[in-house]
């Protein structure tokens, strides 16, 4: 996020996860194979064995540890609240019909997709370079705050694609007013670019546009990427040890998660150190 003078601002509580207000709709709603990020198979809808009948995971301190880096990096982005305790009214999968439970589970991955836009959009409203678009990013974000609060059985039916498509190209244009002020030279485009194991130790990527760029396992280590696009960037295990990532736009917080770091790696207040970086 971005506040007046351009500075990483928080992300909103109702767009960050409350485990607490969920019923643990992502352990149950949706499927994973065992693989170096799931230490077990299991199919949608069926409760992760790790499960707790008071919805919070009994293993959410290890993790990694067990095996299971996979929800270490997934963001429900506030809709697992909104799922649990508006779309249903506080009622528990746990309490309803089979049918009521899986209408549940069919909703939770819809309204995740439209939290994840409402997050893109709420942080394009809040870059002053992108005030002559304004009107439409807020116009697209009634939109689709609109549609996470429809009937159930509505949600359940409901093809994001053509919303996501509109705030797509909202999103990109919002990007390019923000990276504009950086000056010709600091426009680098790798948009969508293929940087798996890339050596770009202290590179200058401020205002580079890495939209879908593939970092994984990249060497970016003390890399300036200051006001750099990284929305849907894949950085898992990026080094950003040391690297400068103040205000990069459209950043979250499961792809840094997902990434290396370390104390010296600077993030935009939009996102938290995550505690298994080095110290």
């Amino acid at each position: 996020m971005q506040d007046e003078t351009g500075t990483a601002a928080p992300v909103p509580t109702e767009l960050k996860a409350d485990c607490a207000q969920c019923f643990g709709l992502c352990c149950v709603a949706l499927p994973f194979s065992a693989s170096a990020d799931f230490a077990i198979d299991k199919a949608a809808g069926s409760p992760c064995r790790n499960l707790r009948t008071d919805n919070r995971c009994g293993i959410h301190t290890e993790l990694r540890q067990r095996g299971f880096n996979g929800c270490t990096v997934y963001d429900c982005f506030g809709a697992g609240q909104k799922v649990s305790q508006v779309t249903f009214g506080g009622a528990d999968w746990r309490s309803g019909s089979g049918e009521r439970a899986r209408l549940m589970f069919d909703v939770f991955p819809v309204v995740r997709q439209l939290h994840e836009l409402l997050r893109y959009l709420t942080e394009a409203l809040e870059l002053p370079a992108a005030r002559p678009i304004h009107p439409e990013l807020r116009r697209e974000l009634d939109r689709a705050e609109a549609l996470t609060r429809k009937a159930p059985e509505e949600l359940a039916e409901l093809d994001v694609s053509p919303v996501r498509q509109d705030v797509n190209v909202l999103l990109l244009r919002a990007s390019e007013l923000a990276r504009a002020g950086l000056g010709r030279g600091r426009k680098k485009e790798r948009r969508g670019a293929d940087l798996m194991g890339a050596r770009l130790k202290g590179a200058d990527l401020r205002g580079a546009n890495l939209r879908g760029a593939f970092l994984i396992a990249a060497d970016l280590t003390g890399a300036d990427l200051r006001s750099a696009d990284l929305i849907g960037a894949d950085l898992r295990d990026t080094d950003l040890t040391d690297a400068d990532l103040t205000g990069a736009l459209f950043l979250t917080q499961p792809q840094v998660n997902a990434a290396k770091g370390s104390a010296g790696t600077r993030l935009p207040v939009s996102v938290t150190r995550p505690g298994h970086w080095t110290p």
